[in-house]
């Protein structure tokens, strides 16, 4: 009877009802802003580095240069054929000591594959073939991490000879001398805003830091150059 009457209530006598509550539901958006959040910027390291080095290398240094011969020439063709030597040597060298860092690297990290190789050989020689073969695809998973020397060169080359262009281009249509330092160091300014900022937001570090930093350092180059420049040049050297 006790049965009947609780299947007559429309529930069975060993059933247990788990109620389902709205908020145990996973919502996948938070999922998604871990996943974005958990990028690995270190990834970005070789070529942000070269690129944003290579960049602001080639608008101080060819920057600084031109207001160097500024300060003690008025004449624009000066300026203009010192800007353009400093951007081909500058271009040349970036190229030639990122290759060269960089090839050290590679061979420095294959150096260290072979001897891990060599390692896992020596403890390995009981195991299986599988086990050799598992050995070699990680190792060709390890050279497909190295850096690329060419690459790494090729980029500080342009990204130095896109920099060096900057105050190449705001000096060549002023023939006022001193409109034209002025319109010089306003556009290399401006120009070490973008890159700042746009290395900050690739490497995910604070803007406001990063273009502070560059910018103090291209305006102190600047600074001094033109002033020992002056100096110099007053002093009849």
């Amino acid at each position: 009877m006790a049965s009947l009457g609780a299947r007559t209530n429309g529930t069975l006598p060993n059933h247990v009802e788990i109620p389902i509550q709205a908020n145990n539901v996973v919502d996948p958006k938070p999922i998604q802003g871990v996943e974005e959040s958990n990028i690995d910027y270190s990834h970005r390291a070789q070529w942000l580095r070269a690129a944003v080095l290579g960049a602001n290398d080639g608008l101080v240094s060819v920057a600084s240069l031109m207001m160097g011969v500024g300060a003690v020439k008025e004449d624009i063709t000066a300026m203009l054929l010192a800007g353009f030597a400093g951007l081909v040597a500058g271009a040349c060298s970036m190229a030639i000591g990122e290759f060269v860092s960089v090839y050290t690297q590679y061979d420095i990290e294959m150096a260290q594959i072979k001897r891990d190789r060599e390692s896992n050989n020596n403890n390995n020689n009981n195991n299986n073939n599988n086990n050799n073969n598992n050995i070699g695809i990680d190792e060709e998973a390890q050279r497909e991490k190295l850096p690329n020397p060419f690459q790494a060169a090729l980029a500080s080359a342009l990204a130095f000879s896109f920099g060096a262009l900057v105050p190449l281009l705001a000096a060549l249509f002023i023939r006022n001398h001193k409109i034209r330092l002025a319109v010089v160091a306003v556009a290399v300014s401006l120009a070490l805003l973008v890159f700042g900022g746009v290395g900050a937001v690739l490497g995910n570090t604070p803007v406001r830091r990063s273009c502070l930093r560059v910018v103090i350092g291209g305006w102190m180059a600047m600074a001094i150059t033109f002033g020992l420049s002056k100096l110099i040049g007053s002093a009849g050297l």
